[in-house]
């Protein structure tokens, strides 16, 4: 009998670790811990805790969407500063480069509606006063005034 209780008292302290590693790991706030919880009550708890997580996760891999003003220019003195071939981010302007003060350098984007799949990097920024816009390099002054000012939706691939 003794060797019995002595197997009984194993399994409830590893009973309780498991539930305080549970509670730790699935970060339930201490309200919502009861004296009288039941087995069904923790697989809820942890099944529920498990799915919110993953959709958060879901939707953080889905690519962001919004509509954005775009603009256009080219390496040209009057539309740049004094290095008109040379990007904020110290690179070289070349096709597929943007300018953004609102996204981060190095950021892609798509731009179906206007260029189907081809993907744009974040690469220069604008003027302070447009924190809300996007400028798409193009070769050619002619080629930028003729894009002139078009709103589009814009795909944030990451």
């Amino acid at each position: 009998m003794r060797i019995i209780l002595k197997y009984n008292n194993f399994w409830l302290k590893e009973a309780a670790i498991t539930l305080i590693i549970l509670v730790l790991a699935l970060n339930i706030p201490i309200k919502e811990v009861s004296a009288t919880w039941s087995y069904d009550d923790i697989m809820a708890l942890a099944n529920n805790k498990l799915e919110s997580q993953q959709n958060s996760l879901n939707e953080s891999l889905l690519p962001k969407m919004m509509t954005v003003v775009l603009t256009a220019y080219s390496s040209t003195p009057d539309q740049t500063d004094d290095t008109p071939f040379t990007t904020a981010s110290n690179t070289t302007v070349r096709d597929g480069v943007i300018a953004s003060n609102f996204l981060a350098f190095g950021t892609k984007v798509q731009i179906p509606l206007l260029f189907g799949d081809k993907v744009f990097t974040v690469e220069d920024r604008m003027a302070r006063k447009h924190d809300d816009k996007i400028d798409i390099w193009f070769p050619e002054r002619h080629l930028a005034k003729n894009f002139g000012i078009k709103e589009a939706d814009v795909i944030i691939l990451e």
